[in-house]
């Protein structure tokens, strides 16, 4: 039945990521466990490409292979590794399995199989379970046996991909959920993966692309991505922060100077023109640049040349530029703070990054990525959500987006360890440890102020503004009542099994 099933996925026509989830499901079902993950090596770090009975922020767990003893020796050999439930190799996982009743338990019983895929080790399969004895020597046998159609359908997922790569002209795309860890871009939400799909498009081409957003939302990074995706993805990616450009220095910065040009100059330099050429340069914080460089940016781009300071001739340089800024250039060209011409230059394709605020779930896959990180940096064995901290994290709105996140989590690691938790248990983040400011906690009878006029891709579908606005009056609903699911429920007027069942949907529960 088992091999039935994995079999019919494999010839059966589905999204990559839901073949993936449905083997790991098939197999947690067969083997009746408390979890089971597909983890993929990238480098030296194993990070979960599908995952059955983890706590919700495990998803943005990155796991470095040097740090977990238990993954080591998993992809260590090809045959099945089994580990005593007495063993003192601590399991990356203990506290992550979803039993939301009572603490957080450690993982009794554990066994893995590493993976490969065309002869390469691809990465691995975990599966453990809370109570000693799930996995006997038939279990051992059977995954022995079920190794080659897992691999089967990873590899099948691997050919999808290619065949998509080869249809839009490049190589080594590899789906945004499956990229490489350096400047990888963590999200499942719709608003991410829709802007994923489309940079992807626009990463082929040479438009200039304009980054919008607020403070924290990741812009830099999105902008990697595009170079990355890029036919110039093997050339010079050079960031310059407009921004922190001292106006007496930036022309010089940017396109370069000879020597004697001014006071101080002592020799030829290049600038950051140059140092791209071929490649892409980002310019964060445009809307910072004085307007004397503006003026002279907006003839390298309509050039393609540049003329270092104080120089007689001009130099061609071939560089793709994406631009970034917080600001409404829009306002600043209105204002007379931007020209209009460069800001038509620079937007021809404008891109604008949805704020963390309204990815849904995807906080709690951020926060999990962060978590991980402290928990590394500071030797801590494992550390996790309670579902209390998870629900205030999914009703906060985020100001300062990604980056207000992994301070939020950095501190509260701190202020645990600082209040006695012993680095050896495993330790729960509650939610007075994370310091959220309660006048950026959604109200459950307001939204968040639209802008006059909203892009089209910062509108999210009708189904999940309704769950969300759901989502936060339960979580503050709770938060009256104390954790009572009753009291709950006479608050928000609706039937305590109705509210069970909707907070289960909401995976609240």
């Amino acid at each position: 039945m088992m091999e039935e099933a994995l079999l019919a996925d494999l010839i059966t026509e589905l999204p990559n990521a839901v073949r993936l989830q449905r083997l790991v499901h098939t197999l947690h079902q067969r083997f009746r466990c408390g979890a089971v993950v597909l983890l993929r090596l990238d480098e030296d770090t194993l990070r979960p490409l599908a995952a059955v009975g983890l706590v919700r922020e495990a998803l943005g767990r990155r796991f470095v292979v040097a740090q977990h003893p238990r993954l080591a020796a998993i992809l260590s050999q090809r045959e099945p590794t089994w580990f005593e439930p007495d063993s003192r190799l601590p399991d990356p996982y203990d506290g992550l399995l979803d039993e939301r009743i009572g603490e957080p338990l450690p993982v009794h019983d554990c066994m893995g199989v590493s993976l490969y895929v065309e002869g390469k080790l691809w990465g691995a399969l975990t599966l453990d379970a809370l109570h000693a004895g799930t996995f006997d020597d038939d279990a051992r046998r059977d995954l022995q046996r079920y190794t080659l159609v897992i691999e089967a359908a990873i590899r099948i997922t691997r050919l999808e991909h290619e065949n998509r790569s080869l249809r839009l002209a490049r190589s080594d795309v590899f789906e945004a959920t499956q990229m490489p860890r350096d400047g990888e871009i963590l999200g499942q939400s719709t608003v991410i993966r829709e802007l994923l799909r489309e940079l992807e498009v626009v990463a082929d081409s040479e438009l200039p692309v304009l980054l919008l957003g607020e403070t924290g939302v990741g812009k830099e990074l999105f902008a990697r991505w595009l170079h990355r995706h890029s036919r110039r993805r093997n050339k010079p990616l050079v960031l310059v922060n407009c921004a922190a450009l001292p106006e007496s220095l930036a022309e010089s910065e940017l396109f370069g100077h000879v020597k004697g040009a001014f006071s101080g100059a002592t020799t030829d330099r290049p600038g950051r023109f140059e140092a791209a050429n071929g490649g892409t340069l980002l310019l964060d914080e445009v809307g910072e640049l004085p307007l004397v460089v503006q003026a002279k940016l907006l003839r390298t781009l309509q050039n393609g040349e540049i003329q270092r300071l104080g120089a007689d001739k001009p130099r061609h340089v071939d560089v793709r530029i994406i631009a970034a800024t917080n600001r409404n250039l829009r306002e600043s060209v209105r204002d007379g703070h931007f020209r209009a011409d460069l800001y038509h230059r620079l937007s021809v394709y404008p891109a604008p990054i949805p704020p963390l605020r309204e990815r849904g779930n995807d906080v709690l896959i951020l926060a999990g990525y962060f978590l991980e990180l402290n928990r590394a940096r500071l030797g801590l064995r494992s550390m996790r959500l309670s579902p209390a901290a998870e629900r205030a994290l999914l009703a906060y709105s985020w100001p300062g987006n990604v980056r207000e996140l992994e301070h939020v989590i950095s501190r509260a690691a701190l202020r645990l360890l600082s209040r006695g938790a012993s680095r050896s248990d495993i330790l729960t983040l509650e939610p007075d440890m994370l310091d959220l400011d309660a006048s950026a906690t959604f109200a459950p009878d307001s939204l968040p102020e639209m802008p006059d006029a909203p892009n089209p891709a910062q509108i999210l579908p009708l189904r999940e503004t309704v769950d969300a606005t759901q989502r936060q009056a339960i979580v503050r609903a709770l938060e009256a009542s104390g954790e009572n699911w009753a009291q709950a429920a006479r608050l928000l007027d609706v039937d305590p099994s109705n509210l069970h069942k909707l907070a289960r949907r909401l995976r609240l529960k």
